[in-house]
């Protein structure tokens, strides 16, 4: 049994997400489980690093699975490349530890939130950003990152009540002008569910007036309803996961 490693990116527009959903195959997990089935001719389930949101995009995202097959890795990734839509795309496949997991092993994850604040009509990329038509003040939501960063608890930041642990360490909250757009970029050792979305809403209150950045403080430990709003899932991009 071999265990291979993907890189892949995909456009998340018209998926439910990444991961499987029994009342559709309409995910990329499906979409991926199903063309490598079909490839390799056994069954394969497949682990990715995460599980984006539906609508939410990917750069890099890494999976992994084992098989029987001894088809060439790179063979795999150019049958895969074949035949999933176009709108999935593998970087590269490659040989891995039979011990590799792309969840349990990553290490930290980069993702990046794309704002569109621009006064024209966003008519070319309005499905891979979140156009938010009011001024901003950036340099008070630049301090209210800064006061997100280290390790939390953030289940203010969680849509999803668990009973795990909502302790996280963020590493480093930029929030840069690219052209017509504002990105604000997350690096951390994981995210919960939601999480880099609610705190997007959370910083755009700031911006606009409805939160002061001190008032960060008090959101750790508290109840998601204590926190922002979930910005729309088409501004967020996974961009890197580290091992």
């Amino acid at each position: 049994m071999r265990t291979l490693r993907l890189d892949l990116c995909y456009d998340g527009t018209r998926y439910r997400g990444w991961q499987r959903l029994p009342d559709t195959e309409n995910t990329i997990q499906g979409k991926l489980e199903n063309a490598l089935s079909r490839i390799l001719g056994e069954p394969v389930e497949i682990s990715g690093s995460g599980r984006t949101d539906a609508g939410a995009h990917a750069l890099h995202q890494i999976a992994s699975f084992s098989c029987h097959s001894t088809l060439p890795p790179e063979e795999i990734a150019a049958q895969l490349n074949r035949y999933l839509p176009e709108d999935i795309g593998i970087h590269s496949c490659r040989e891995a530890s039979g011990r590799f997991h792309a969840r349990l092993n990553a290490k930290r994850k980069t993702y990046c939130y794309r704002l569109w604040v621009g006064r024209e009509k966003c008519v070319f990329d309005r499905k891979y950003v979140y156009c938010f038509p009011e001024r901003l003040d950036v340099e008070a939501m630049r301090r209210a990152a800064q006061i997100l960063v280290g390790e939390h608890d953030f289940s203010a930041f969680c849509a999803r009540k668990t009973k795990k642990s909502t302790l996280r360490r963020i590493d480093e909250i930029r929030i840069e002008p690219v052209g017509e757009e504002l990105r604000l970029t997350f690096t951390g050792n994981g995210f919960l569910y939601n999480m880099v979305r609610i705190i997007v809403g959370t910083l755009l209150e700031v911006g606009v007036g409805k939160r002061r950045p001190e008032d960060l403080r008090t959101l750790f430990g508290a109840s998601r309803a204590e926190a922002g709003f979930t910005a729309p899932a088409q501004g967020l991009w996974l961009m890197e996961v580290e091992y």
